[in-house]
């Protein structure tokens, strides 16, 4: 689908009547009628987009809707516990212990967990789930072969030395720190490797058969997954914290904001999880609904690709800063749920650059274009989600573009398309959206900054600067000298002038964080909507 509209507006989602088929029908899914006017007291039912998710595999998983599934079905080596987002615990493993030169982590593995499957957690099973992350060399595999592993030495890098035992061994200068805020994202996850190699097929490790179904040991089970229709999730009742109250949790897929508020005001579902700002708005009076307000760790930007001529000129870039009217999309279509951000750190973490030094000046913008040798027919398309906000912003941008003499076409594609087109480096420009692996600066330094390997044959689509095929010596070399810093006031300035520098000149252009409006009956309780995808959990919830 392609738009050539450059009309800034605010959103007003129509309730189409295929959105209203869908609500009915799932009234009638969770084993009532359209008239019902509340979901079973043990039974959580969210309404929420879903078409980013691609498959449910741990070891590739990359996409925000999936993380938040596997983050409630697996458990994972280090962690966050529900009551204490900001400290990073032992989650398969009961401690940890670090070299004195920072180059071993020994792990020990918790006693007394069960997978789903009924087989025992053993470090086995540890080792196997790290080992397989770098053997299927998914798009998220960079996040451990940071480590210095490959498919070479990871067999002797992560060793389960016993039964309690699993020793860790980096081989970069990564420090040990970040190695463990490392292992407790998505490709941390814990995969129970006699039930994955029993659907093992032509020595895939499981990866076929774990897109769509699930060997974890978290506190919920993959029953169901059907592809922009629903995922359904049951209580584990042996996980290590204890049974959740929810027996069930369904997410259904409801693209339309609209839809989602009429489904929660009428009782058929709990939760409405991507309202836009007139439609929580709309909901404020409502005893029986509550409002949540929720500091995300999501970044939007705009990325420009380097590999064109003109895309890639440090003066275009600079233009695009220069084109984007971030004070009037928050005080409009965007009001109450995204400030203005513009480094990729986001705001409230330690080491974010809080500097918003660009405002919309399209005089400035034209300026550094007609420095520019621009071809009289150059036309660029701006990629982005189908659905809010994205096409409002792109359609802002495409205004601001247009007013400087730059032609452009907006496509619009689901996550699915959108996500695996950015991989392969097949935009011009795009519109989307970033949050961390992991809660250390690094995570997010790694991707928008970093770029060893700037070859297409290098495939480090998991890698933002290689997407955009942007690389800069100084800025790598900066990149790694942060990570393997020990001094935590030497870090944090490092990763100060990297948000600066990338501000400066890069092809990315940070613009907004989100502030996620949750919308639930008021009797849901428990539920934690966490900063990032890794940190939503279900398993307090209750009604």
């Amino acid at each position: 689908m392609t738009t050539n509209s450059g009309i800034t507006r605010s959103w007003r989602s129509p309730v189409r009547r295929g959105a209203l088929a869908a609500g009915m029908a799932m009234a009638l899914a969770i084993g009532g009628n359209a008239a019902v006017a509340e979901t079973p007291k043990d039974m959580l039912v969210m309404a929420k987009n879903i078409n980013d998710i691609i498959n449910l595999d741990p070891a590739e998983v990359f996409e925000f809707t999936g993380i938040e599934i596997i983050a409630n079905v697996y458990d994972r080596v280090m962690t966050f516990e529900p009551d204490n987002l900001t400290k990073l615990v032992g989650g398969a493993v009961e401690s940890y212990q670090i070299s004195e030169d920072g180059k071993t982590i020994t792990l020990q593995l918790r006693p007394g967990q069960k997978f789903h499957s009924g087989n025992p957690v053993t470090t086995e099973d540890i080792a196997f789930s790290l080992q397989r992350v770098i053997k299927l060399n998914k798009t998220p595999s960079f996040i451990f072969t940071q480590f210095g592993w490959d498919a070479d030495n990871v067999d002797d890098s992560v060793q389960a030395v016993d039964d309690s035992t699993v020793k860790l061994s980096i081989l970069s200068d990564l420090s040990a720190s970040v190695a463990l805020s490392a292992l407790s994202s998505g490709v941390g996850s814990v995969v129970d490797k006699q039930l994955a190699m029993s659907h093992e097929e032509d020595g895939d490790l499981g990866h076929k058969w774990l897109q769509s179904n699930s060997a974890g040991s978290g506190p919920y089970i993959l029953k169901n997954w059907k592809s922009n229709e629903i995922v359904t999730m049951e209580a584990n009742p042996d996980f290590r914290g204890g049974a959740p109250t929810m027996k069930r949790v369904v997410m259904r897929h409801v693209p339309e904001a609209a839809a989602q508020r009429l489904l929660l005001e009428k009782g058929d579902v709990d939760m409405a999880r991507n309202l836009t700002p007139d439609q929580a708005a709309g909901l404020a009076g409502n005893a029986d609904i509550a409002v949540d307000s929720a500091g995300k760790s999501l970044v939007y930007y705009t990325a420009i690709n380097s590999e064109n001529d003109v895309l890639g000129n440090p003066k275009f870039q600079e233009a695009v800063r220069y084109l984007v009217d971030y004070e009037g999309m928050v005080g409009s279509f965007l009001k109450n749920q995204y400030k203005v951000h513009q480094s990729f750190w986001p705001s409230g973490f330690w080491a974010s650059l809080e500097d918003t030094p660009f405002a919309l000046d399209v005089d400035r913008a034209k300026s550094l274009l007609q420095e520019i040798d621009i071809p009289a027919d150059f036309t660029l398309n701006i990629d982005t989600l189908n659905e809010s906000p994205f096409q409002e912003i792109a359609q802002s941008i495409q205004q601001r573009l247009g007013e400087a003499g730059i032609k452009s076409e907006i496509v619009l594609s689901e996550g699915k398309t959108l996500w695996p087109k950015y991989r392969a480096r097949k935009h011009d420009l795009i519109v989307a959206y970033w949050g961390p692996d992991y809660l250390d600066p690094h995570s997010n330094a790694d991707s928008f900054a970093h770029n060893p390997d700037n070859r297409l044959e290098a495939q480090l689509g998991g890698k933002l600067a290689w997407r955009n095929a942007w690389s800069d010596d100084d800025i790598n070399a900066l990149t790694e000298k942060a990570a393997a810093a020990l001094d935590t006031a030497e870090r944090e300035q490092i990763y100060l002038d990297l948000q600066k520098r990338l501000q400066d000149s890069s092809p990315f252009v940070v613009m907004f964080q989100q502030n996620e409006q949750l919308a639930r009956r008021a009797n849901v309780q428990g539920f934690v909507n966490g900063p990032s995808s890794d940190l939503v959990f279900y398993r307090n919830t209750t009604k």
